[in-house]
């Protein structure tokens, strides 16, 4: 019988607030993305991440689109870097950052050609104990030797999944649920396979996500998801735990921003409606 994420599991994983917590107790986040073209995606997975309640959200860019990304939000810290691609040379300022940070994600938006700067980032975010979410540009078949058994989740859909892993995904659910089992067990990582239904798996538990609608094809709605996930690790969760619960609360407030605009929503409406989700979920502790 296949398990399904549901309001306690995310529960379970989200952990009170102290009352007399300070700036960063409760979560840094940094994205590493952006190109030429697509300025929006690092953004979104860090605004989503700051709604879900992190304290602090970096973004590294290139700079030529650092700019455009500080006019979106002042709530954003802006990393410029100094090529459009991640090259190992870029790579060493993002380095700087690393002790800083509780998780990242990497990916979103990012321009192609700049494996060698991810995984000089994977190698040393790992060896510091840093939560990693690879998405989009920063899934490739090579990463999979890189990140096995570390913090790390995958967020492919299904034509990114067979990019990195060579297997089409099957129409039906009890198939996918078999392959995305299989492949995390094999390459000792946690992946969330996006779709109608989000599976995830670490190799040893898995679980689908039920929550979402139609309405959630839309551009960005994967980078929330992303900053979701980054955001469920610099809790401290383990990767299976961030992106079972993440997977929930973007498809419940995809729901919820669906129920408002029907099918005509956008990424920002999910961010919107994510502390409509999570307030349920508030608890302070101390005294």
């Amino acid at each position: 019988m296949i398990k399904i994420v549901d309001e306690d599991f995310v529960k379970n994983c989200i952990r009170p607030r102290r009352i007399d917590s300070h700036k960063g107790e409760n979560g840094k986040v940094m994205v590493i993305g952006g190109s030429w073209l697509y300025h929006g995606a690092p953004f979104l997975s860090a605004m989503a991440s700051l709604r879900c309640g992190v304290d602090l959200a970096y973004i590294a860019a290139p700079e030529k689109i650092a700019t455009a990304i500080r006019a979106l939000s002042p709530n954003i810290i802006v990393l410029p870097l100094s090529d459009l691609k991640l090259t190992r040379g870029v790579a060493k300022r993002v380095l700087k950052i690393l002790p800083e940070i509780d998780s990242m994600v990497i990916g979103p938006g990012l321009a192609s050609g700049g494996e060698a700067g991810i995984e000089l980032v994977v190698k040393e975010a790992l060896a510091l104990g840093k939560g990693i979410v690879l998405d989009a540009t920063a899934l490739y078949s090579s990463i999979l030797k890189k990140v096995s058994g570390g913090r790390v989740v995958l967020t492919p859909h299904a034509g990114e999944f067979k990019r990195v892993f060579g297997k089409d995904v099957p129409s039906k659910l009890d198939e996918r649920v078999k392959l995305v089992k299989e492949e995390a067990e094999k390459n000792r990582v946690t992946i969330l396979l996006k779709g109608r239904f989000d599976v995830i798996s670490n190799g040893v538990e898995v679980v689908v996500n039920k929550t979402g609608t139609p309405a959630m094809t839309v551009g960005g709605t994967g980078d929330v998801l992303s900053g979701i996930v980054a955001a469920f690790l610099a809790w401290g969760n383990d990767p299976f735990e961030a992106a079972a619960s993440a997977a929930w609360i973007n498809g419940k407030a995809g729901e919820l921003a669906t129920s408002r605009f029907g099918l005509h929503i956008l990424a920002t409406d999910i961010i919107d409606f994510l502390p409509e989700v999570l307030r349920r979920f508030d608890r302070i502790v101390g005294e």
